[in-house]
């Protein structure tokens, strides 16, 4: 049985190609109309949680659809932004980095997951999340507001930072963990 929770989660995802498409509009409008709706995408990845917490509605798919959605939403935007042009040259290795890292940390919890070792969420690895939403969004309206571009690269770097941060806290728990299992 799919949960209510879980639908918000998919839901997050029926809005992704449509967010793509109106990127590849150079428009003010279509910009903002992304904005809006990324914004509905990003609060449901709030209150899926919160509903599953609160009223008991967890699930085993939900915990992995959940964090799926989230590094499919990332990484496709960030492709996107590539592809328009967004994020041209030099931003070229944040996203590389983003990308390297989002792979790194599923493949590490699927090796894991298997000798029943978890990697549970820190609360940085939240802040990461929260910062890279923060520097999605504004990648999506930056040529239509002042300083757009200069608030998104910023963003987007500090996203890096705390992304290569996380990764490698994560890396350590991991081969430590591995070793102690040893």
């Amino acid at each position: 049985m799919i949960t209510l929770p879980t639908w918000i989660t998919l839901s997050r995802l029926f809005l992704l190609p449509v967010i793509i498409l109106l990127l590849f509009i150079p428009a003010q409008t279509t910009a903002w109309l992304a904005f809006s709706l990324y914004a509905i995408a990003s609060f449901t990845d709030f209150i899926d949680g919160w509903i599953a917490r609160r009223y008991n509605m967890e699930s085993d798919f939900g915990k992995f659809l959940d964090p799926i959605s989230d590094k499919i939403f990332v990484t496709c935007l960030l492709i996107t932004f590539v592809a328009i042009g967004r994020l041209p040259d030099f931003w070229l290795i944040p996203v590389m980095l983003i990308l390297t890292r989002e792979f790194l940390v599923s493949g590490m919890r699927e090796f894991l997951g298997p000798r029943n070792i978890t990697l549970h969420v820190t609360f940085l690895a939240k802040w990461k999340t929260t910062i890279q939403m923060a520097a999605i969004g504004l990648l999506i309206i930056a040529p239509y507001v002042f300083l757009g571009y200069t608030a998104a690269y910023i963003t987007l770097l500090v996203s890096t930072f705390l992304t290569l941060w996380t990764g490698w806290q994560y890396l350590s728990k991991g081969v430590s963990a591995l070793s102690n299992d040893c």
